[in-house]
């Protein structure tokens, strides 16, 4: 009885093994693909709610797949379906698909030449922030998933438009994904999202449980003053030395009163606006920031300073300010459950040296709002070169990314996949 057992175990390993191989083989196969969408994606760039052609190209591979596709979604969000040959869990993978404001510097055969218009300033349009390889890598998971749907349950996979943030005046992103009900008809029970790093070796994979990704909220400021000659300042009240020692004001509030031993938070001023000329003293000046936090506390303390401190600075001044600041994009948060579940399936994919826990990041994400709704796990994924010292941050006109990174993302959704529906 015990040879027959040990014959049995033996078949089974050897059935496992073997069938294992072919996806295996599907993900290798599938890399040239990625790299090939994720060059087209990078060349033809588009912004945040615009991503039109973008979504043609990924309804259009799914639907070569033989999924139910759903379009429109949040503006340009596409779905794709995939059910298994069984019932079972829900799970979704999720990809953002949007551009940056960016004019690219980047040598590239494939670079980006595409130029827009936004908010009312002449720029280059680029993906500085390796959304097309998310694009790319989940369009390698729907391909290999698809020829190998012999598990149990049912697979989303979300192409989210806008994770940058929508234009002024309009909805989306996650947050109009969920209202419409992407997580929902079936009911998502899970979802699974990445990251790309500029900084972080390729073939490695960063994670953190609990929160790992910063609140976010975008702010703007109106300061209104007197015009006058710029040879005679006492003529009129000048908006910009008020906005200059409201910049300057609002750093107090991170570096005086904010309580940064318990955790990190970051005021930036990403624009300064007003005049015309070197002459004239304008009428009014704009000032565009954002705050980062990690601590909801910490949050409402920050708002009610900046929203206490923006008019007080002006009048001091004898200008008047007002300030506006958005909601924002909550804390992206690992369900701590979840995490642990599947750290083990990042390091089958990956290898156990390279697979690391972080501490906490400032930036900030959008895939927030759907690990609100039900249990998410997020991570990064490396994708600078072996040996380079100086990689270019995300968002910035130089970024880079080794491609030679993006076929660990296909393995780790897979291996994620096939062990939460399988699990």
């Amino acid at each position: 009885m015990k040879r027959f057992t040990i014959i049995l175990v033996l078949s089974l390993i050897s059935i496992s093994a073997w069938a294992q191989a072919p996806i295996e083989t599907s993900i290798t196969e599938v890399e040239s693909k990625v790299i090939e969408w994720r060059r087209d994606f990078h060349q033809y760039p588009e912004l945040s709610n615009r991503e039109f052609k973008t979504a043609e190209k990924i309804a259009a591979h799914l639907e070569s797949l033989g999924m139910e596709v759903q379009t429109g979604i949040a503006h340009t969000g596409v779905v794709g379906i995939l059910k298994g040959n069984k019932p079972g869990k829900v799970l979704a993978l999720r990809a953002d698909i949007d551009a940056l404001p960016v004019t690219e510097r980047a040598d590239l055969p494939f670079k980006s030449e595409v130029t827009t218009t936004f908010r009312g300033v002449e720029t280059g349009v680029m993906h500085a922030c390796g959304h097309d390889t998310h694009i790319a890598i989940l369009m390698g998971v729907a391909e290999v998933m698809s020829k190998h749907n012999d598990f149990a349950g049912t697979i989303k996979f979300i192409f989210q438009p806008a994770e940058e943030g929508a234009p002024p005046g309009e909805e989306g992103g996650a947050e109009m994904m969920v209202k419409e009900g992407v997580l929902t008809n079936p009911d998502v029970d899970a979802i699974f999202g990445l990251h790309i790093g500029s900084s972080q070796p390729i073939n490695t994979i960063a994670y953190k449980s609990q929160g790992l990704l910063a609140a976010s909220q975008s702010f703007e400021i109106t300061v209104k003053g007197k015009q006058t000659h710029g040879s005679m300042p006492w003529g009129g009240i000048d908006p910009i030395m008020a906005a200059v020692k409201i910049i300057d004001g609002l750093q107090t509030i991170i570096s005086r009163e904010s309580p940064l031993t318990q955790e990190a938070a970051v005021l930036s001023i990403g624009k300064i606006a007003g005049g015309v000329r070197s002459n004239i003293i304008p009428e009014e000046v704009q000032i565009v920031g954002t705050l980062r936090t990690l601590d909801k506390g910490m949050q409402a303390m920050i708002n009610r300073r900046m929203k206490e401190m923006v008019p007080a600075i002006a009048a001091a001044y004898r200008a008047e300010a007002t300030i506006e600041i958005d909601k924002g994009y909550p804390i992206t948060y690992n369900d701590p459950e979840l995490t642990a579940q599947m750290v083990p399936s990042l390091k089958k994919a990956a290898g156990d040296n390279r697979v690391f826990e972080i501490g906490a990041i400032t930036g900030a994400e959008d895939f927030s709002f759907f690990a609100q709704e039900v249990p998410g796990l997020y991570f990064f994924l490396g994708g600078m070169t072996p040996g380079n010292t100086t990689p270019f941050p995300h968002h910035t006109p130089d970024f880079y990314i080794d491609e030679g990174g993006m076929l660990l993302g296909v393995k780790a959704f897979v291996q994620l996949t096939m062990d939460y529906l399988g699990s």
